[in-house]
């Protein structure tokens, strides 16, 4: 015969393993609910704006000549001509070709550094990558292309258009001294071709938007060759 005691004793036994193996249910979903750690995202998005920085322009060192068209609705059309030479993405020259009243003037990016040399002046004199070169192309258009280390990039999403997906990244600038202070970024998925970019200010003005068009081989893979 069981007496009281060992009767509460083992009733008491048998609430403590119900109260374990309902904790256990209960903990059990939490696991698989886990979201991945920000940092792989992170790393993500940085991998993203790295390859894309190599479709926009070679590693290894190129030469290309650029031309930039400004328009407007009551001015005439402004045609300007440069030669960039560029070995990596922290070394860059910039040659002005046209017009001929500005042939001789060289800009010259080493890291985050600019100066501009100019034919009457004696010492080059130094730049912000954000002031305007012409139209509304900056210094740091045309003399610096490395999105990946100018900026902290997060993915926002993924879109798809037509039968198209891309990656929605935003750009936060690392400090003061880059071009843009924020940028809005679609990427291709798959073979990480830059399509569209949204150049915002401090204040969050939209200051302009660039479309990567116009693809065509050049140094080993296709390139935009228009924006």
């Amino acid at each position: 015969m069981v007496s009281r005691v060992g009767a509460k004793r083992m009733m008491g036994d048998r609430l403590l393993r119900c109260v374990a193996v309902a904790v256990l249910l209960i903990a059990r979903p939490a696991v698989f609910a886990q979201t991945v750690p920000q940092s792989s995202d992170d790393e993500l998005a940085k991998s993203i704006v790295e390859k894309a920085d190599h479709v926009r322009f070679p590693v290894e060192p190129f030469e290309v000549a650029v031309t930039i068209s400004t328009s407007g609705a009551s001015a005439p059309e402004d045609v300007r001509r440069y030669r960039v030479l560029a070995k990596g993405h922290e070394n860059t020259i910039v040659m002005v070709t046209e017009p001929a009243s500005d042939r001789g003037q060289i800009l010259l990016m080493k890291g985050h550094d600019l100066w501009i040399f100019l034919p009457t002046v004696s010492q080059p004199v130094r730049l912000s990558m954000a002031q305007r070169l012409t139209g509304q192309v900056a210094n740091g258009d045309l003399a610096r292309a490395n999105l990946a280390g100018d900026y902290t990039a997060k993915l926002l999403r993924t879109e798809k258009a037509e039968d198209d997906s891309f990656y929605v990244l935003e750009l936060t600038a690392i400090d003061r001294s880059v071009t843009y202070h924020r940028v809005i970024y679609w990427v291709r998925q798959g073979d990480y071709r830059p399509v569209k970019a949204e150049f915002y200010s401090v204040s969050d003005r939209l200051l302009k938007t660039c479309l990567y068009q116009n693809y065509k081989p050049m140094t080993g893979r296709e390139r935009p060759t228009r924006l």
